[in-house]
């Protein structure tokens, strides 16, 4: 009864504390993602009022806050435009892994870590964090931009792939033989495959079979529905993420929009308790002495990252304005590294203390990246000078054009002069797209 009682009052504390920090960031217009972070850390071990109750009870909300993050993106998109992005975004795909995981491998080889901690720590820095993603992009009111579909197709093909690097990474580390990784690669890929078939053919009998006109009813199995899935997703040796975004895309039309409006207040519950959960499992003493690496680390992925996002964006015709919004969204690391690193510490125990710094700084600097890298790059971009105005023809004596000294005549002259300035901006206009 006593630790039943201490439970409650921890986590009474930490959702208050949570819903105060939150309204502060919401008076500044700031997300409140970094605040959340810094509040786990100052109640997590070696943290100033370490919690001890309900700290199992706020690893499990964790878990249930990415899941729940990564259904309601789901649930913004159907499954013929999951497909369509993933085929027109591959390319972004390779892209992304060279600038992003190359960094990782060789700060661990210039470390002297060895070739199966490069693998690893390639992992940390290459794959975004979907659950801050999500949560930033609800933040900043974001879900309808016309980047915001390009943003997601870059996280769901770094999901995808963690069902292909997660089982080769799981085999290095354990010193499995190549058949015995193998036939885990296998059942990944055919998870994942079987999940995505029934979503693409059968998702509006799913959707069907899911309907209900009692709320009730309608939260009860589209949450457990989604909770059943991302277990059986993670048991196969597939992210839980990619599990519950599928069931997102499975379901359309008003059983998605119902879905959302009642998944929504638990969502944000659930993913506050996530970013919290990330800060208690930081030790604050074990960053200090691998922050200068880690820092190294952040900036030059943070760069590659935008760069990253740029890319794409600019592959799908969108405007320089929303290529450097899909850059500065992509920036966040946290669930998977942390999971990456947490998988390769008992083959090299520093990069434990480094994947947490390096994940604790960007996940912090990740919102404000979000938020800022788009104004900041069109404060610096030269402003465009207006096209000069083509000279006027000399007008022939005895005609109008004398009437009105300075004045060009009026009539084909001018139409010319005129479509000629007003190309160049048509031309622009057709090659950034909206």
């Amino acid at each position: 009864m006593h630790n039943t009682t201490a439970m409650l009052i921890e986590l009474g504390a930490i959702i208050l504390a949570l819903g105060i920090l939150g309204r502060l960031a919401g008076r500044v217009g700031f997300s409140p993602i970094p605040l959340y972070l810094l509040a786990g850390l100052a109640f997590g071990h070696g943290g100033i009022l370490p919690l001890q109750a309900s700290e199992e009870f706020v690893a499990t909300g964790a878990e249930i806050g990415v899941i729940l993050l990564l259904l309601l993106l789901g649930l913004e998109y159907s499954a013929s435009e999951l497909v369509t992005n993933l085929k027109t975004q591959y390319p972004s795909g390779a892209v992304d892994f060279a600038l992003n995981a190359l960094p990782g491998a060789a700060a661990a080889l210039l470390l002297g870590w060895g070739p199966v901690a490069a693998v690893a720590l390639a992992g940390v820095t290459w794959i975004s964090s979907s659950g801050v993603i999500a949560k930033v992009l609800g933040d900043l009111g974001r879900l309808g931009n016309r980047e915001t579909p390009v943003i997601l197709g870059v996280l769901v093909i770094e999901d995808l792939a963690m069902a292909v690097y997660l089982p080769i990474l799981t085999a290095l580390l354990a010193g499995v033989s190549f058949a015995g990784g193998s036939v885990t690669l296998l059942i990944s890929l055919g998870t994942v495959g079987a999940v995505l078939y029934v979503a693409l053919r059968h998702g509006r009998l799913i959707s069907r079979a899911v309907s209900s006109d009692n709320a009730e009813m309608l939260l009860l199995v589209v949450l457990g529905l989604t909770l059943l899935v991302a277990g059986i997703a993670q048991e196969l040796q597939v992210s839980a993420a990619v599990g519950a975004f599928l069931v997102g895309i499975a379901l359309s039309g008003e059983v998605a929009e119902g879905a959302s409006s009642l998944l929504t207040p638990l969502r944000d519950l659930f993913a506050a308790v996530f970013f919290v959960f990330f800060g208690l499992s930081t030790d604050p003493a074990a960053i200090p002495p691998v922050i200068v690496p880690a820092l190294i680390l952040a900036v030059v992925t943070t760069l590659t990252k935008i760069g990253t996002g740029y890319y794409a964006a600019r592959r799908a015709g969108i405007k320089p304005a929303g290529r450097w919004r899909a850059g500065g969204t992509l920036v966040a690391r946290g669930e998977f590294s942390i999971v990456i690193a947490g998988l390769a510490v008992g083959v090299e125990p520093r990069i434990g203390p480094l994947a947490t710094a390096y994940v604790l700084i960007l996940v912090i600097v990740g919102p404000l990246a979000a938020r800022w890298t788009e104004p900041v790059a069109r404060r610096f971009s030269p402003a465009r000078k207006p096209a000069a105005p083509l000279p006027a023809p000399a007008a022939p004596a005895g005609t109008a054009a004398q009437d009105v000294p300075g004045e060009p005549a009026a009539g084909p002259a001018t139409a010319v002069s005129n479509a000629a300035d007003q190309a160049p901006a048509a031309q622009d206009t057709a090659r950034t797209g909206g």
